[in-house]
Parts: C-alpha cells; structure tokens; sequence
C-alpha cells in the first residue's frame, strides 16, 4: 500500500479546500497523479466526475481529454460510473471488458495520435458530501487484452478508493461550483 500518496492527497486535498480555489479553476491533475502513483496506473486511467449542475448527469473532472466528450446521463443502465451514483456503493469489476458498457469514452485518443486500449479491470466508488453523491472517481487498468491489463484490483484496494473519495469530496464540492 502506497500510504505516502494517499497522505499527500489529503493534504493537497485539504489545502485546496481552505483556499477555496481562490477563483482559479480547481486543477485535478496533482491528485490524478497521486491517485495513479498510488495504484500503480497511468494518469489516464484515473477518471474523476463531477456531477452536473442540474444533478442529472456526470460530467468529466479529469482526464482534461475527457472533459468536453459529453455527459453520462445517471438514467444510463450500461454507465458504471451511473450505478455507482445511483447505489452509493463502490463496486470492483476484474473482467470489465465482457461486461456491457458504454464504451464511447474509451475510444477518446490519449493524445494525438494515440488510441486508448480498453479497460479490462475498473474500480469505482462514489465522492459523497453531507450524504449526497456529488461525483465519482474511477481507477482502471487498460489493456488490449485482460492479460496485458496488469493484476486484479482487490477489495482493500476499493478500500482505499474510498478513502480517496472522502479525502477528494471538498475539491469536488469546488470544482462543481466553477
């Protein structure tokens, strides 16, 4: 367990909470970082999602590449990210490729010139705030095939996700006021 970055994530975390974004755009890409460092991922495998203002759909936080693809309605029946608002629970899939999803962020280059392997193996939990889901923060590893996506999350794993989201919640409240 990567402890020192999840400690640094509360920091950060808190010390972005206090300033309360001082007008500047909240930037998420420190905590991408962290997050990532933490499971041992690419940034781009870790997605952070706000909800949006009309509490209806989620939008993209973090990865920037993703944040002007669109919305994930929370009526969607195929969106992980949707349950795991709609359940208020965390949720761990190993073999997330064979399950049926919306795959159309997926498809999102990585950056110019690079198309993005699928998720094989994902873990979602919900950010809460006075007992309201206000966002999602999902870790996947990518893969061309469920062999070349690295080990199996674990359940101390999802864990620690939510830790992450509870450390993350006053960012996310931040970020959805922008």
């Amino acid at each position: 367990m990567a402890s020192e970055h999840i400690g640094e994530l509360k920091k950060w975390a808190t010390d972005v909470a206090r300033k309360g974004g001082d007008g500047e755009p909240i930037q998420l890409v420190r905590a991408q970082e962290l997050i990532s460092k933490n499971f041992g991922l690419q940034t781009h495998e870790v997605a952070i999602l706000g909800l949006t203002a009309d509490g209806r759909a989620l939008r993209f936080l973090t990865p920037h590449n993703l944040r002007t693809v669109g919305q994930i309605p929370l009526s969607s029946t195929n969106s992980l990210a949707a349950r795991t608002v709609r359940e208020k629970r965390p949720e761990l899939i190993n073999h997330f490729s064979v399950v049926p999803h919306a795959s159309v962020f997926e498809a999102v280059p990585i950056a110019d010139e690079q198309r993005g392997d699928p998720i094989q193996k994902i873990m979602s939990s919900p950010i809460q705030s006075s007992g309201k889901v206000i966002g999602v923060i999902q870790v996947s590893r990518k893969g061309k095939a469920m062999t070349d996506a690295g080990p199996d999350f674990t359940h101390p794993q999802l864990r620690e996700l939510r830790l992450i989201a509870d450390a993350l919640a006053p960012c996310i409240v931040i970020c959805n006021q922008e």
